[in-house]
């Protein structure tokens, strides 16, 4: 939980947005979210924005607010003007949050709108500078720290959230859709990044690389039939793909058709968090604003539904029970009287036996 303060009708405006958004009104969606963003953003830059020290407030808005226009404009059909947009909104690309630009750029290239992606991420890219392999640092921002707004403001960016960057255009872009190994491995080799993390994105791409082989070589190998010595080279090849085709399978479809799709749907799943548009509820106590967070409302629901199911059951419950246990005891004391009324006679086994009839 968090509490911001900043001014409560921005945030009502966030809630309405996200409301037509869930209800299909993805017109008004866009219009209200694209009159947040030019507001804040103009208002940030000329100091009107007030929010906590660490700016933690400030970005969730944006990241809200960014969100709900993703979605809107993907779903009125305008996929390809969503980099545009955020960009004419948040006036410089770094302004942007990284889970917003990924989803805009993945939207895109799953749309078959890739024209301007590869511009515009090579410009988010080329902004930043490594610092001791442990983060990444705004081009510039040093020095010009008290002249930037509060949106670029936050110009510390962690390795991770850089590499996601990296991996949407050197693996997803370069590699798979403009089909440009070559340029994808020559670019990750040379771009600055944690060594750790540029032998992985490596090894991804060395992977898609030898798939590729494999397609060729499952292609032409039919031609090598002619000739005996051909055919056995021809064979050995196959097996050896194959092996590399099942080592890879996992990863990589065997279609190129389906690995641009398949690329995309991963980066899709591992956003799929921030397509929940409700993860947070926020209170309001005068100026103040507390945020709880879903997992506590939904464990907080629980325990009062299983209250409210004892409560109401409670005399229920109880009868159930009752009835239960009055009919165990009944049927003990009816087993404890039917093994005890038999009379045995203790002296059976000494009597004689009666004497025979005369007739017997």
């Amino acid at each position: 939980m968090a509490v911001i303060k900043s001014n409560p009708s921005i945030w009502e405006e966030i809630e309405r947005s996200e409301s037509y958004l869930v209800c299909s009104m993805y017109s008004e969606a866009e219009s209200l979210a694209s009159s947040i963003l030019k507001r804040v953003c103009n208002d940030d830059a000329k100091g009107l924005v007030e929010v906590g020290e660490d700016d933690v407030g400030f970005r969730d808005m944006l990241e809200s607010t960014g969100m709900v226009l993703v979605q809107s404009l993907k779903a009125l059909g305008r996929t390809s003007e969503i980099l545009n947009q955020l960009k004419l909104l948040f006036v410089s690309v770094t302004a942007i949050p990284v889970q917003v630009l990924l989803i805009g750029a993945c939207f895109q290239i799953s749309d078959g709108s890739s024209f301007g992606v590869r511009e515009f991420l090579e410009e988010f890219l080329c902004k930043w500078n490594c610092v001791d392999e442990q983060y990444y640092v705004l081009v510039g921002a040093e020095a010009n720290v008290d002249c930037m707004a509060r949106s670029e403001r936050h110009f510390i960016l962690g390795v991770d959230e850089y590499v996601e960057v990296v991996e949407v255009y050197a693996v997803t872009l370069l590699a798979t859709v403009l089909q440009d190994m070559q340029l994808a491995i020559s670019w990750v080799e040379k771009a600055a990044l944690p060594e750790e993390k540029r032998q992985v994105l490596l090894r991804k791409l060395h992977s898609l690389h030898s798939l590729k082989a494999t397609n060729l070589l499952q292609g032409s190998s039919p031609l090598l039939a002619d000739n005996h010595d051909g055919h056995l080279s021809s064979q050995k090849e196959l097996n050896v793909s194959k092996g590399s085709q099942k080592a890879l399978k996992a990863k990589y479809p065997p279609n190129q058709g389906n690995v641009t799709k398949q690329a995309v749907l991963k980066l899709s799943e591992r956003m799929e968090p921030y397509f929940w548009w409700f993860r947070t509820i926020t209170l309001k106590f005068g100026n103040a604003r507390l945020v709880i967070s879903k997992g506590k409302i939904m464990l907080g629901c629980l325990i009062l539904l299983m209250f409210y199911v004892l409560r109401r059951k409670k005399a229920a419950l109880k009868r159930t029970v009752t009835r239960q246990a009055l009919f165990l005891k009944g049927a003990l004391v009816d087993l404890w009287k039917l093994a005890f009324s038999y009379q045995v006679n203790p002296l059976a086994a000494v009597q004689p036996l009666a004497p025979a009839t005369r007739g017997q």
